[in-house]
């Protein structure tokens, strides 16, 4: 590791950490959307975006530097090598379009029907994922419901995971329609099931992975309590009864944050004016990820395990607060879009946690999966609801000033071929 060069670039990195954190507040205004029938009801939709201070702590010592150093943790699992790498390729042409519409699809949150929203251009639908070394055949609803049947599905994450979910169950229902038969009163947990196929799938809202505690005042300001090494009892209690489980975080560890483990404060993130070590939000996603790996090697259930890696947003033309935009129609071209500070911090836990647990799975006979969807999303800026989260916003005022949603993906999409990998990834178990 090459840790004198990221000790001389660590002050201008926490600056342009700050910067981006602007961006990323945007994506969390959406975390908390509502839906009559897909999207859980929480009430905590007024909490402030956090602020990054210049305390902000440095990556631990034994992270990767680059980009590609993070890409070849991934390519050089022992046991991969010899397979073809899925995350490595390029967006080529296709005709084919979409494998759904928001008429065929009655799953589809509103803020990300695109078509329905009145977006004008489907340029966007006509793209494929190639990886470069082999081929990836489009997801097979029939195939894979003939795979499942009989077996449990859990999605576990954030908004960002409901909404690949609702790609997900967007696919299947094109060869049955799938049934919701149960959701909580806050629509935290959400089940439906395929009749013919006994499969039952449900998503549930656990975008930390642990406990978290908010607290509001008359200012609607508020400090997480997050407790990281205490995972979230709402999937937990339900963990032995999944044959498959997805699991992905990171987006909301930027906000502001006090930390507990063992029940004591531990430090926070952000949390300026109070006598708290600020750690970093990195070190609490570490300490998260490597509680949930544990908490995955040490259980009885041999479910098959996939962990998805973060997102990128794709603002330009400013942060969502002062007109960011995602006007563009078609993918960027390779370099073209850089991983954010944000992102990259993610990366480095994501990555070699993964990795340490990889290792670990491979001894105790465990099947653990990576889903890495970091490098072909980061190409996909055209792939995003932008101005079109809300319905037909031009109509009445073609210059009108709309509030940009460049986190979230059109539904169909660019998140549709998520589940391209995500197949495959189950085949080749």
């Amino acid at each position: 590791m090459k840790q004198n060069w990221w000790r001389s670039v660590y002050n201008h990195l926490v600056f342009k950490l700050g910067i981006s954190m602007l961006l990323v507040g945007f994506g969390f205004r959406f975390h908390f959307s509502q839906s009559p029938s897909v999207i859980p009801i929480v009430s905590d939709n007024n909490l402030r975006t956090p602020f990054v201070t210049k305390n902000e702590k440095p990556i631990p010592s034994d992270f990767a530097e680059s980009p590609e150093e993070l890409n070849q943790i991934r390519r050089n699992e022992d046991d991969e090598k010899e397979k073809c790498d899925i995350f490595h390729g390029e967006w080529k042409p296709n005709s084919g379009g979409a494998p759904y519409t928001n008429n065929t699809c009655r799953w589809i949150e509103s803020d990300q029907n695109c078509i329905g929203n009145g977006r004008p251009d489907t340029g966007y639908l006509h793209w494929r994922w190639s990886p470069k070394a082999c081929e990836l055949p489009p997801f097979d609803a029939k195939k894979f419901l003939e795979m499942m049947r009989g077996k449990t599905w859990g999605f576990i994450g954030d908004s960002i995971t409901r909404n690949h979910f609702q790609s997900f169950i967007c696919l299947l229902s094109q060869v049955e329609d799938a049934v919701d038969f149960f959701h909580d009163k806050d629509y935290k947990i959400q089940k439906w099931h395929f009749p013919s196929y006994n499969l039952t799938v449900s998503v549930i809202w656990s975008p930390f992975l642990v406990k978290a505690e908010t607290f509001e005042d008359k200012n609607q300001s508020s400090e997480i309590q997050l407790h990281v090494d205490v995972l979230d009892k709402i999937w937990t209690q339900q963990f032995d009864t999944w044959d498959y489980v997805l699991f992905s975080s990171g987006k909301w560890f930027v906000r502001t944050a006090i930390y507990y483990e063992n029940n004591t404060i531990l430090g926070c993130h952000g949390c300026e004016g109070k006598n708290y070590t600020d750690l970093g939000f990195n070190i609490a996603y570490q300490k998260v990820v490597k509680n949930l790996f544990d908490f995955i090697m040490n259980s009885n259930k041999q479910s098959t395990i996939i962990f998805r890696t973060s997102t990128p947003d794709h603002f330009e033309n400013g942060p969502w607060s002062s007109g960011g935009t995602c006007d563009r129609r078609v993918p960027a071209k390779e370099g073209e879009f850089e991983l954010g500070i944000f992102n990259r911090i993610l990366r480095e836990v994501e990555l070699p946690e993964f990795a340490k647990a990889k290792a670990r799975a491979s001894e105790k006979g465990k099947k653990l999966k990576l889903l890495d969807v970091m490098p072909l999303s980061l190409v996909r800026p055209d792939g995003h609801p932008g101005a079109y989260r809300y319905f037909y916003p031009f109509a009445k005022d073609k210059k009108a000033k709309v509030q940009y949603d460049c986190l979230h993906w059109c539904l169909p999409g660019p998140i549709d071929q998520w589940n391209d990998l995500l197949l495959k990834l189950v085949v080749d178990d």
